[in-house]
């Protein structure tokens, strides 16, 4: 049988057109995706801006469906399902991202964050610790240690939050001493005497200027008996933080009292109230003075100083008055405040007009 080639002459210019016509096809196809992207893309941007995300919602999803490639879309996607507590539908997007095998490495490591963030505002702790600690070394480390610290602190971790405040501090996102001392003395407080004494010594190191530690150090020194040794821990927080003088004044007083120390104690208070009126400073000076006339004469120095009808009621326990309380000059915040004046102990009648 022999071959016609003018089948072949014929064929080669049919297949050519039949190519062509093809071609055509498909890249009109592209460029009507191409185009129906965009406009679902931007009529979601239109629709969040006017807070229609239902609308958004349906028009981002349409526009992944139109271009699956696009990661942008994904993560608009994903931050409007957390915006709407969809948090399921959240991570699930962003857990889709992770699996794409074409995404760069620092498109992965905003799709883990987006997705640790996802955990951790459906209050997955547990996950959401895990997906921030593996951002670790990323762009995202210092947004994750702060949310690592924040679920530490939320769960009461003491030992993990004050390895992560550790690393913050070394990394330059601030001055965590303050904290590290509160974790500190938290540590203390479910610990072993021994234990807790050296824990609350390494908090004062930590923050020298804050009082939490030198109080519960004291405490600890007065449970086990040791009450000169309180008073001198106390007595030290004037200078290092005395601000926290007023804080301090009750257990001071009593562990002066305990010890035999009242004339050091009463001079520290008094200097203390000097440099700032403070009616827990005026309690403590008042049980350590030794004669009640003068205690009595405390109250009528600080109400003339401070008046208030509160203040005043506390005269009562030193005696009688030998000095008039200035009930005129005393400031009333309330009505109430006025109608309690007459039954307050120890001032007798209001004065008439």
């Amino acid at each position: 049988m022999e071959f016609d080639l003018s089948w072949v002459l014929w064929g080669l210019p049919i297949a050519f057109v039949l190519g062509w016509v093809a071609s055509r096809l498909d890249l009109r196809q592209l460029r009507i995706e191409n185009r129906q992207a965009p406009k679902a893309y931007f009529r979601g941007l239109n629709f969040l801006l006017n807070e229609q995300q239902d609308q958004a919602i349906d028009a981002f999803i349409e526009a992944v469906q139109n271009d699956p490639d696009t990661t942008e879309l994904h993560f608009a996607l994903g931050n409007l399902f957390r915006r709407r507590g969809e948090y399921e539908r959240a991570v699930r997007v962003h857990e889709h991202l992770l699996s794409r095998g074409d995404l760069s490495r620092a498109e992965r490591h905003r799709a883990q964050h987006a997705l640790a963030l996802d955990f951790l505002k459906a209050g997955l702790l547990d996950r959401a610790e895990e997906a921030l600690r593996k951002l670790e070394g990323t762009a995202f480390e210092g947004q994750a240690l702060l949310a690592l610290l924040a679920i530490y602190e939320r769960s009461r971790d003491w030992a993990q939050a004050s390895e992560i405040a550790r690393k913050l501090e070394a990394s330059g996102h601030g001055n965590f001493s303050g904290r590290q001392a509160h974790y500190l003395c938290e540590q203390a407080a479910g610990a072993a005497p021994g234990q807790a004494e050296k824990l609350l010594r390494e908090a004062m190191k930590a923050d020298p200027g804050a009082a939490r530690p030198g109080i519960d150090l004291a405490a600890l020194q007065r449970r086990a008996g040791d009450a000169d040794a309180a008073f001198q821990t106390l007595a030290a927080l004037e200078k290092s933080a005395p601000t926290a003088v007023p804080l301090v004044a009750r257990p001071l007083t009593e562990a002066a009292i305990a010890s035999g120390r009242q004339a050091q104690a009463l001079d520290l208070l008094r200097a203390a109230y000097e440099l700032s009126p403070s009616l827990d400073v005026l309690e403590g000076i008042v049980a350590l003075e030794p004669d009640t006339q003068s205690a009595r004469s405390w109250y009528v120095k600080h109400l003339e100083r401070e008046p208030s009808p509160v203040r005043a009621g506390r005269a009562r326990p030193c005696g009688q008055a030998t000095h008039p309380i200035p009930l005129r000059r005393l400031r009333f915040r309330s009505k109430t405040a006025f109608l309690a004046m007459p039954r307050l102990p120890g001032l007798g009648q209001l004065p008439s007009a």
